[in-house]
């Protein structure tokens, strides 16, 4: 039985429709993957990271373990309860003890555990300012290492085009073969250096990314440069250090925890009270049912508990000593880190005003001097070395600059305002 034959041209909307999914399939994936990141701001790098960062995220965890001990805290001792059959009368007993807590033991246990949660939550803004400050560093080290790239790459190109004008006067017979491989020599060295500056600024990426709790390889777009973020005065500095620098405000947690362990400690020192009552019965013919109660409690001759009020004041004593340590140390890091900045900041003022504008005539004018025979091959690659170099002064003026930014903001303990 023959079937029956379609026309080709009945199936042509289906076959259209096809080739249009299957062109616009392939095109979408295409376009989206060449499409570049929004830029990245270094407030914008912070706020993902202090939501994503992994070592924020587990410290974060240590909270309600601290908060569940608050409860722990709170318990009472359990009564204990007994029975008892002899032989004697009375033959049978049920009886019961109860522990009293005595001189405040509770309320120090309850007071230490509210402390410790307190003394956690401080840990964790300290944790949040060094993972700020970590990506603050981080941040402009991939700038940084971008700009190196660039300046590594420009000296490449220089490179190949004293090359080119070494090859240019040794085929017109003006110039030795040894200044062509003089100058192929240097553009071998410049490849060089390019593949380990990109090298450098892949690793930095990835550092970056880490901080950001994302994939390693996760593209970046940087919108701020190394003259980004302003500079504070020491008295504003000292100020805000004073009222929020997240070390001290630790160190005052820790001193109130440890104060409450010192409370608990004297509170151990008072003995706790048993009190109990028993309930006879099956004591004929003397009686048929029968009580009598008891009160026991610890005597203090071996343990005192004396020198754990000894340890406990010690360690108060050392936190105190501790908080004056950070306290007089902050002010000499605020100063210094206020100094390289300001420094730093000239340097890249007069690098961006004075030598930047100087390095592309230097550059042309050495290479149409070698080109007209004016200076041997030496001095031009010499120039070149000599802008580059100056190019890389200034890039390290601005490193420098972000640096004392970051080791000011660590000094104050909280974000420059």
């Amino acid at each position: 039985m023959s079937r029956p034959q379609t026309s080709p041209l009945r199936d042509l909307p289906a076959l259209t429709l096809m080739a249009l999914a299957v062109l616009l399939g392939s095109r979408v994936p295409a376009r989206a993957q060449n499409a570049a990141p929004p830029a990245l701001t270094l407030g914008d790098a912070i706020t993902r990271a202090l939501s994503a960062n992994p070592t924020i995220a587990a410290a974060r965890l240590q909270r309600p373990v601290d908060a569940a001990g608050v409860g722990v805290a709170r318990e009472r001792p359990n009564p204990d309860l007994t029975y008892e059959a002899s032989k004697d009368t009375p033959r049978q007993a049920i009886g019961g003890t109860l522990p009293i807590e005595l001189g405040g033991k509770r309320q120090s246990r309850i007071d230490l555990a509210n402390a410790t949660v307190a003394t956690t939550d401080a840990a964790l803004e300290r944790l949040t300012a060094e993972v700020r400050n970590d990506v603050r560093r981080a941040y402009f080290e991939v700038v940084g290492a971008d700009q190196r790239v660039v300046i590594t790459d420009d000296a490449r190109t220089l490179a190949t085009r004293a090359r080119d004008a070494a090859k240019a006067r040794v085929d017109a017979g003006d110039a030795p073969q040894a200044d062509l491989t003089q100058a192929q020599l240097a553009l071998a060295g410049s490849e060089n250096d390019l593949t380990g500056a990109r090298g450098e600024a892949a690793a930095t990426r990835a550092e970056l990314n880490a901080l950001l709790g994302q994939a390693v390889g996760t593209a970046l777009v940087l919108a701020d440069n190394l003259s980004s973020g302003g500079l504070v005065s020491l008295q504003e500095a000292l100020t805000e250090a004073g009222r929020a620098n997240s070390d001290i405000q630790v160190l005052d947690r820790r001193i109130f925890e440890q104060a409450a362990r010192v409370n608990l400690a004297k509170a151990m020192q008072t003995p706790d009270v048993v009190a109990g009552s028993t309930f006879t019965y099956d004591a004929e013919p003397d009686f048929r049912f029968g009580w009598r109660l008891n009160l026991g409690v610890t005597l203090p001759v071996f343990t005192t508990h004396r020198a754990a009020v000894l340890v406990e004041d010690a360690e108060l004593a050392h936190l105190k000593g501790e908080r004056e340590a950070v306290v007089a140390g902050m002010s000499g890091a605020i100063a210094a880190a206020i100094a390289r900045a300001s420094s730093a900041r000239d340097q890249m003022a007069g690098y961006q005003q004075n030598v930047q504008p100087l390095e592309a005539e230097v550059e042309r004018q050495a290479q149409a001097a070698y080109s007209g025979g004016q200076i041997g091959l030496a001095a031009y690659l010499q120039a070149l070395q000599a802008a580059r170099e100056n190019r890389q002064r200034g890039l390290q003026a601005g490193l420098d600059y972000q640096h004392a930014l970051a080791d000011l903001e660590r000094a104050m303990g909280t974000p420059i305002r």
